[in-house]
């Protein structure tokens, strides 16, 4: 039976890398944007608390957390202060955005209804559909319960008073129900956040494709929170491998709407125990039913979503050792000549993450071929991207990346263009193959929000997904693309510290990608693309900082 579940995931997985050439169901699906969700998910006849603001916390320069080490070991306690900034600066509405720009809606941005709300976490889309829950007990700063981070109001809403904490203590060291050891760090913690996604929030605009994004868009909070935490001089754990069914129940959510994708320990120093609450031993009762708004008239559910959906939650295996992780690693081409990279350029790093993140923002159409991107630049953004690659999980350790980065160089100064490997260990490229890409990339976008022939590089994240699959099961597309995320977030925080335009797209040929890099043969594939560049002088533009 968990073949049959992986090989449901490999079909979707197929589909998703194949759409620009073979259409996913249901072809000609146009989104009713008068009848969309609310960017906000907020619920009905609860107490909200306010958070402070977040945005006055001391972090590190983006310098230390992006080239630096991480710190050793959790560091200080968290505090409401700490928190208030780890979910402002990721995932808190920071300011308006009102830039002109060839993205297919900018037109209608200027209207108040359709106005768009900048975040620090990129976001597929920018559809947003992650909720954030926190689940606190005795040493947290609030009455012990569980709470809803409302990114509309930069507040708690409390949904349920009493201590739950051991009900997820439950869920993540079960892995999945099956009694496999513990989920990395969860025994010792007082307080975790709990991390969502409401499908509806980006199935409406992106139909079957949305498992693919949503997947992605968890690993790029997850990323964001680790460079803040890092910041803070914290350390963060993920744990990826939990019983979700136990957790949605505990959340009062319905698993084919909303489902838990990571848990995050979040130690604030008090005692970890038992639970003083009214939690049910077991886990198999509900016990919020406090309801949510929901904008949209009609809600819809897509096959394939359902498919991967219940695939990934039916592959109940036990959590793999975090060592299996080590056998997934992408292995760079064994032939090639290799181009060392300038040193990174640290004094332009740009301010603390914090700032950097709040400058974080979308190249739509803004890039100019008329200052070609410099290679010490270029070396710059790949240094910090790749310390994405190392975190603190239950299933991956923190010293292994599942995701590899090649380079499509368009215009860098000093660099022919061409596909390379980049090997983060020696800080250098690998040549794959030396070739005219203007054009191509063009021609194998099939969105019409950038001019890819003014782009100077675009980096394509890759994994070694049917290897995962065999390793993991279904999980193992959630974990590897948690990952994939992750490192386009980073990338993204490097180019805005360093001045430089930046965008993630999803909207390429997967396949002739591939063959450019030379992935056509063998299990490692491009999963996302990040474009880098330098961005037009004259762009109109409208400063609404909200904090």
């Amino acid at each position: 039976m968990s073949e049959n579940r992986t090989q449901v995931v490999s079909d979707y997985v197929e589909s998703v890398f194949r759409r620009g050439r073979e259409p996913m169901e249901p072809v000609g699906f146009t989104p009713d944007w008068e009848d969309q969700p609310s960017r906000h998910k907020t619920y009905l006849g609860v107490r909200r608390f306010p958070l402070p603001a977040g945005t006055g916390l001391p972090l590190a320069g983006a310098a230390d957390v992006l080239l630096g080490e991480p710190p050793a070991g959790q560091g200080p306690p968290w505090t409401l202060d700490s928190l208030a900034a780890l979910l402002r600066l990721s995932y808190g509405v920071l300011d308006r955005r009102l830039r002109v720009s060839w993205n297919q809606d900018s037109h209608v941005r200027v209207l108040y209804p359709e106005a768009l709300w900048g975040r620090g976490t990129a976001s597929g889309g920018g559809m947003y559909p992650l909720e954030v829950y926190w689940v606190a007990g005795p040493g947290g700063p609030l009455t012990p319960g569980v709470y809803h981070y409302s990114t509309a109001h930069h507040g708690f809403e409390r949904l349920l008073a009493g201590d739950l904490t051991d009900e997820v203590r439950a869920a993540c060291e079960s892995g999945n129900g099956t009694g496999n050891g513990t989920g990395a760090g969860s025994g010792e913690s007082d307080g975790f956040l709990v991390v969502t996604v409401r499908f509806w929030k980006n199935s409406f605009k992106y139909n079957s494709f949305c498992y693919h994004v949503v997947t992605q868009d968890a690993g790029a909070l997850l990323g964001s929170w680790e460079l803040i935490a890092r910041g803070t001089g914290r350390c963060l754990t993920r744990v990826l491998w939990f019983d979700d069914e136990r957790l949605n129940r505990l959340l009062g959510l319905e698993t084919d709407q909303e489902c838990a994708l990571a848990v995050v320990p979040l130690p604030f120093g008090g005692p970890a125990g038992a639970s003083t609450g009214p939690a049910d031993r077991d886990g198999s009762v509900a016990l919020i039913d406090r309801p949510s708004f929901e904008r949209s008239a009609r809600t819809r559910t897509f096959e394939q979503v359902e498919q991967v959906h219940r695939a990934v939650l039916a592959d109940r295996r036990e959590r793999p050792e975090p060592e299996a992780a080590r056998g997934l690693v992408p292995v760079p081409p064994a032939v090639g000549e290799d181009v060392v990279l300038p040193e990174p350029l640290t004094d332009r790093l740009g301010p603390d993450v914090g700032e950097t993140l709040r400058s974080r923002r979308t190249s739509f159409g803004s890039f100019t071929r008329s200052r070609p991107l410099g290679l010490d630049e270029l070396g710059t953004v790949l240094a910090g991207t790749v310390s994405g690659q190392r975190y603190v999980s239950d299933v991956v350790p923190d010293d292994v990346g599942l995701t590899g980065l090649y380079v499509l160089a368009n215009r860098v100064a000093g660099l022919p263009s061409g596909t390379y490997r980049y090997d983060g260990g020696g800080h250098r490229l690998r040549v794959v193959r030396e070739m005219p890409l203007a054009e191509k990339l063009q021609h194998s976008y099939y969105l019409s929000n950038y001019n890819l022939e003014q782009v100077g590089a675009v980096l394509a994240i890759s994994g070694r997904w049917r290897s995962t699959l065999d390793a993991y099961g279904s999980r193992g597309y959630r974990v590897l693309n948690s990952e994939v995320g992750a490192v386009a977030q980073t990338a993204y925080t490097a180019a805005a510290a360093l001045g430089v335009g930046c965008g993630a797209v999803l909207g390429f040929d997967n396949i002739a990608i591939d063959e450019w890099a030379g992935l056509d043969d063998g299990d490692e594939r491009t999963f996302l693309f990040v474009l880098l560049g330098h961005e037009r002088a004259d762009s109109a533009d409208f400063d609404y900082r909200l904090v």
